[in-house]
């Protein structure tokens, strides 16, 4: 095991698609928890989290033959990942409305369910906390790239394979979503 250890991520995965059990285990091991922090800004919730990063190991091991060298594993991984992520907020946002009909079947309405979560977020102290509802309040497209380039450490073209845009997309919502986030910071900063 020490020796898988020193491989890249892609001689683990050819490892494991030749057979080898623990270069699987490894590449586990490498992303677990790295994966876990991502998708928890996705969901809010650490236990889908989990699960779906779980789902996401689920679907490397049993796809392992359809991973080409033409993306990193990493890429590949996280594309995994965020993809059942977003799959599972779409099922709980139709989950979190229910309908009103009106006499006759007439004048559906759908009424959100606004429940607020009671995960703590992982961050520590007062500006982690300020630091991640600022991250939180950016949309989407702004919140995925921030998290990707400045949390995860992705290149702007593992970014760009990731999310399937092009790098000069990515770089400017990224240069776009902090301009956004210093705008919030700067009164917290100030006071």
């Amino acid at each position: 095991m020490a020796i898988l250890s020193i491989l890249t991520d892609e001689e683990l995965m050819f490892k494991f698609q030749g057979g080898n059990e623990e270069a699987y285990n490894e590449i586990v091991e490498r992303y677990k928890n790295k994966l876990i922090n991502h998708i928890f800004y996705y969901t809010k919730n650490k236990e889908s989290a989990e699960d779906i990063v779980q789902d996401a190991f689920i679907r490397v091991y049993l796809n392992k033959d359809k991973y080409k060298e033409i993306a990193k594993v990493s890429t590949w991984v996280y594309t995994i990942a965020i993809n059942l992520a977003k799959t599972f907020l779409a099922k709980e946002k139709k989950k979190s409305k229910f309908s009103i009909t009106g006499k006759d079947g007439e004048g559906d309405f759908e009424i959100p369910d606004k429940k607020t979560s009671t995960d703590k977020p992982v961050l520590v102290g007062e500006l982690g906390d300020i630091i991640k509802d600022s991250i939180d309040s950016l949309d989407e497209k702004f919140r995925e790239i921030v998290i990707l380039r400045d949390v995860d450490e992705m290149s702007y073209d593992e970014i760009a394979v990731t999310l399937d845009i092009p790098e000069g997309t990515v770089k400017s919502r990224l240069n776009r979503a902090r301009l956004n986030l210093r705008e919030v910071l700067v009164d917290y900063v100030k006071s």
